[in-house]
């Protein structure tokens, strides 16, 4: 049986998965976390097999980071089950009630969204995730995951079927889709697939926007800024960098782009790229972030600090930097000069992209233009530039004084997440259950028809219920 063949079957039997009890369903993320724990050295044996692999292949380091599924991986999608099972049920509740007349009762109601395909690279959690968060909101889940960890999936897939099935949820309400050619066929199963979520890098998920009907949520970067203004405390913005760059390099929402108030560069900049230089990132930035680290200050005297950077960026502005190697300091922190256009880099590596600016209205400029609208941070004490900066981002995610890696599911207290999403349509940010979930009208009454209200023999009286 082809895909388009099981989709079809699965379209028709997920109400049955829909209409399942929260108990039910809550079961099966027990099974599944018992079952987990109870198969790890199998799980563990496969992931050997794929990042061996990765070695013989020569994967980056950067993927092979999401590769890999040890103890502590385990342990955090065990977790996410357990959160995800405390949750309250995202079915079945009543959003709005209202009498449009007398004997005429309307009531919108959540439901699942259906058949969700999601096509994901390298992250075997990323599986388990999105098994659990399918299974609690009543979906039906044609998984595809990456050839680069298939003995992984292949494994945790049937331990989670299995659990699924042991907690006597319908059978068919989940499907492992391993072959290549296999997502071309899901592309094209518009009429029967509600829902697809590709997670992956950019050049995958465009390829998937540009090749189906069905519609898709998800986002193709993840070019993270944080923007340092000139009323910060160095005490918490060193480690947020540090932490927003370092902690998992390889994900989505890692920083990829540092924006330096001038007035605070010659104070900051040079102690914050020891720090960078230290945890192993290599920094890219402009002509005169540069000089900055260089030098160690922008002027001889704090009276004309200012004017003096002000003269700098001006007759920096006036000429296009172009690469020409690595500027050299006094502790060898170096850094490599980069253009304008090069600020639409995601890395997912140990890079970051430094640029200086004249204030919050610059900075939202730039991350508008250059960002991603995924998540965004402000470092600041002052409220009312916070607020500017919160308002003004365009992003998903915008924070004050804090690491750009909250921006996840199970942070957020979701207990997992499918993917993060960066459009204004549905879901925006980390979706968790609410993003996989829509609701249908529920039309009750006694005969009533349109052609009395048209007539004007009737009136609709609306009134709330609740």
């Amino acid at each position: 049986m082809n895909i388009a063949e099981q989709a079809h079957k699965m379209k028709l039997a997920s109400p049955k998965l829909a209409a399942s009890s929260l108990e039910q369903r809550n079961q099966a993320l027990d099974i599944i976390a018992e079952a987990l724990q109870a198969h790890k050295e199998e799980i563990f044996a496969a992931n050997v097999q794929d990042m061996g692999r990765a070695d013989e292949t020569g994967v980056s380091a950067a993927v092979k980071k999401r590769l890999k599924f040890d103890e502590g991986k385990l342990e955090d999608v065990v977790k996410g089950l357990y959160q995800l099972k405390t949750l309250p049920d995202p079915l079945n509740r009543t959003r709005i009630s209202r009498e449009l007349d007398e004997g005429l009762r309307l009531y919108q109601v959540t439901c699942p969204i259906g058949v969700i395909g999601v096509i994901f690279e390298a992250r075997p959690d990323a599986l388990v995730q999105i098994s659990s968060l399918c299974i609690k909101s009543g979906n039906c889940a044609i998984l595809k995951g990456g050839k680069e960890t298939a003995e992984t999936n292949r494994v945790l897939f049937k331990v989670i079927y299995e659990s699924v099935l042991a907690a006597g949820l319908p059978e068919g309400c989940m499907l492992q889709a391993e072959s290549h050619s296999e997502i071309d066929e899901l592309l094209a199963c518009d009429k029967d697939v509600d829902l697809l979520i590709p997670r992956g890098s950019n050049q995958f998920v465009r390829y998937i926007m540009d090749h189906t009907k069905i519609p898709v949520m998800g986002h193709a970067d993840g070019i993270c800024h944080i923007y340092i203004d000139k009323m910060y405390d160095k005490a918490k913005a060193i480690p947020i960098v540090i932490d927003a760059k370092t902690q998992y390099t390889a994900a989505c929402n890692a920083v990829e782009t540092l924006l330096i108030h001038w007035d605070i560069a010659a104070d900051l900049l040079p102690d914050l790229a020891a720090a960078l230089t230290e945890a192993g990132v290599k920094l890219r930035g402009t002509r005169e972030a540069a000089e900055i680290i260089a030098k160690g200050s922008l002027a001889d005297s704090p009276d004309g600090e200012k004017k003096k950077a002000d003269k700098k960026k001006e007759s920096i502005d006036g000429e296009k930097s172009k690469p020409e190697g690595k500027t050299e300091s006094r502790d060898q922190i170096s850094m490599e000069l980069m253009e304008e256009d090069d600020f639409n880099t995601e890395y997912l590596d140990l890079i970051l992209s430094v640029k200086l600016v004249d204030g919050v209205e610059e900075a939202v400029s730039h991350i508008n233009r250059f960002g991603s609208h995924h998540t965004d941070c402000i470092i600041t004490e002052d409220s009312e530039t916070a607020d500017y900066f919160m308002q003004m981002v365009d992003s998903a995610g915008v924070y004050q004084n804090c690491s750009t890696r909250f921006a996840d599911g199970f942070r957020y207290g979701f207990g997992a997440e499918v993917g993060i999403s960066t459009g204004k349509i549905h879901a925006r940010g980390p979706v968790g259950l609410d993003g996989l979930i829509t609701y249908k009208y529920k039309l009750f009454g006694e005969g009533q028809i349109v052609g009395d209200y048209a007539s004007g023999k009737r009136e609709f009286h609306f009134r709330d219920l609740n």
